[in-house]
């Protein structure tokens, strides 16, 4: 059995889309499995060893050079390696237009079937024009988990349950090629930063959970200036504080993989370490809970809720249960 996985961005819901991988292997361990992803997650979906070919895909490039004659052989390129291949299943549980027009373009072996989601989860960017693109629709409730949508979809397919925890397929820690701005003693990581200021948690909260972790590093990763700015105002509050050099997102990814304990708020980064199975503290501001919380590990604590932001007395005491359970 072929199958190809169209799941291609954004960071955390190409993260949630992995333990497909497992689920499909488990019921057809000769199965094998490609996936088309935007050129930036190619390395997070590369640390899943049972994904046997990745197709980058790079709109996000494409689209500022659409004239050029680069850009189109590029595109060209792209569409010769999704075809090149004939699957028996093709899913796309992204239900985008551009998605669906991925799905469309890719080819079936005779009884191949086309396979997405007949509906969105609650305030997700779902597009129903991508319907059109299925040979079968698989409707949801609208309130299902991240997570489980992509397996939920399969398993309707496959004709298989969903009964196990998630497994994303990914390493343990490596401690073997630590980076030269990872302590050598263990540390915590705040993932302080989110494109959405409403779901960001105070900055006096972050110094004073920091204090209360000393000795312990704290480290702090920031993605824009904005952030880095932020990041610097916490470090000024604590005495165990690193503002981290801008990282790639692997060595982000490294970060969060590597760290004793990560506590951040809804974000993708949070959510790699909670699928790294790191002592992870997860953050609800001003997001449900129900969509993306880690539920899958004792060693995952989720806080607050849609407009209900934790404490820092929350926070504290599962720092405690956390640490204490290492």
């Amino acid at each position: 059995m072929k199958i190809l996985l169209v799941r291609v961005s954004s960071l955390g819901d190409v993260l949630h889309n992995l333990p497909m991988v497992a689920d499909i292997l488990r019921r057809h361990p000769g199965a094998t499995i490609d996936w088309v992803v935007e050129e930036g997650y190619v390395s997070l979906v590369r640390l899943n060893p049972h994904v046997r070919n990745i197709i980058p895909f790079a709109l996000r490039r494409w689209r500022k050079s659409l004239g050029s004659k680069a850009t189109r052989a590029e595109i060209a390129a792209f569409f010769r390696a999704l075809r090149a291949e004939r699957y028996d299943y093709v899913f796309d549980t992204q239900g985008l237009l551009k998605t669906g027009v991925i799905m469309g373009a890719a080819r079936l072996a005779p009884g191949g079937r086309k396979v997405g989601l007949a509906n969105g989860s609650e305030g997700s960017g779902y597009e129903g024009i991508s319907r059109i693109f299925h040979t079968d629709s698989i409707a949801l409730d609208p309130r299902t988990h991240a997570v489980a949508r992509g397996r939920l979809v399969a398993g309707a397919a496959l004709g298989y349950g969903v009964d196990t925890p998630p497994d994303f397929g990914l390493p343990g820690p490596d401690q073997s090629q630590r980076p030269h701005w990872m302590p050598e003693a263990p540390y915590a990581v705040f993932f302080h930063g989110t494109a959405r200021a409403a779901k960001k948690w105070p900055a006096a909260n972050w110094i004073a959970t920091g204090r209360a972790l000393a000795p312990m590093p704290v480290l702090l990763a920031w993605g824009s200036e904005d952030e880095k700015r932020e990041a610097e105002l916490i470090a000024d509050g604590m005495p165990n504080a690193i503002v981290l050099p801008k990282l790639s997102m692997m060595e982000a990814v490294t970060l969060a993989r590597n760290a004793a304990l990560a506590i951040g708020v809804d974000t993708g980064l949070t959510h790699i370490a909670a699928a790294f199975l790191r002592p992870t503290i997860e953050l609800y501001c001003d997001s449900p809970k129900w969509k993306t919380e880690g539920n899958w590990s004792p060693r995952i604590i989720n806080l607050g809720d849609k407009g209900q932001p934790p404490s820092v007395d929350d926070v504290a005491s599962a720092c405690a249960r956390l640490i204490g359970a290492a």
